[in-house]
C-alpha cells in the first residue's frame, strides 16, 4: 500500500509539472499577443491583460522549480522550505495582480477611456476563458493529491486569469456592441477583495486549510 501511495504521488507530481509547464508556455504566447494587439488597438485593458500574463509566468516558473525538486526525490525538509518560499512568492504575485487591477480600473473609470475594439483580443479572452478553468481544475486535483499549498495557490492564480479573461471579454464585447465602456473596469474591480485575501494567505504561508489532503490519506489511497 505504501509503495502504491508513493507511486501515485510521483504520478501526480509529474502531472502537476506538465500542467504548470503548459500554463507557462500558454501565458508567454498570451502575453505577447495581448501586448502586441493591445498596443496596436491602444487598449489599456488588453495591454494590462498581457502584463498579468507575465506575472503568471513568473509564478509558474518558480513553482516548476519546486515541483522539480520533488520529482527528483529531494528530502522532506528541503521540500518544506521550497514549499514555503513558493507559496509566499505566489502570494506576492496575487497582491501585485490586485494592485494592477485596481490601478488600471480606477484609471480607466476616472479618464473614461473605453476599451478599443479588438477582435484578436476578444478571441484571446474567449480562448483563455475556456482553457484556464480546465487547467486550474487539474492543478487543484494535483495539489490535493501531493499536499502542495504552493501548487494550490498557483492554481487559484490560474483561475484568476479566467476571471480576468471574462472581465476583458465582457468589456470588449459590451463596448463594441453597446458602447458600455465601463463594463470592463467594474467587473475587474469586483475581483480585488478575493485577490487580496489569497495574496495575504500566501504571504502568511497558510496551509491548504483542508483543501490539500495528505497524499497518504483517503484521497490517495482510493
Amino acid at each position: 500500500m505504501g509503495e502504491q501511495v508513493l507511486a501515485s504521488e510521483r504520478d501526480w507530481t509529474r502531472i502537476g509539472l506538465w500542467l504548470v509547464g503548459a500554463t507557462l508556455a500558454y501565458n508567454v504566447i498570451e502575453a505577447v499577443l495581448a501586448l502586441w494587439f493591445g498596443a496596436e488597438a491602444e487598449s489599456i485593458a488588453l495591454v494590462g491583460f498581457g502584463l498579468d500574463s507575465f506575472i503568471e509566468c513568473a509564478a509558474a516558473g518558480v513553482l516548476l522549480w519546486r515541483l522539480g525538486l520533488e520529482a527528483r526525490g529531494a528530502e522532506a525538509r528541503a521540500l518544506e522550505r521550497a514549499e514555503r518560499r513558493v507559496h509566499r512568492f505566489v502570494g506576492g504575485t496575487f497582491l501585485a495582480l490586485a494592485i494592477y487591477v485596481t490601478v488600471q480600473s480606477v484609471s480607466t473609470l476616472w479618464q473614461r477611456e473605453a476599451p478599443h475594439e479588438s477582435w484578436v483580443g476578444i478571441a484571446l479572452a474567449a480562448a483563455s476563458l475556456i482553457i484556464m478553468p480546465l487547467v486550474s481544475w487539474g492543478k487543484l486535483r494535483a495539489a490535493r493529491e501531493i499536499g502542495s499549498a504552493a501548487l494550490r495557490a498557483e492554481a487559484k492564480e490560474t483561475l484568476a486569469c479566467s476571471y480576468l479573461s471574462l472581465a476583458l471579454l465582457l468589456g470588449l464585447v459590451a463596448n463594441a456592441t453597446a458602447g458600455w465602456w465601463w463594463a470592463d473596469p467594474v467587473a475587474a474591480l469586483a475581483m480585488v477583495p478575493w485577490l487580496v485575501r489569497e495574496g495575504m494567505e500566501g504571504l502568511r504561508g497558510e496551509s491548504c486549510e483542508g483543501e490539500c489532503e495528505d497524499p497518504s490519506g483517503p484521497a490517495a489511497g482510493s
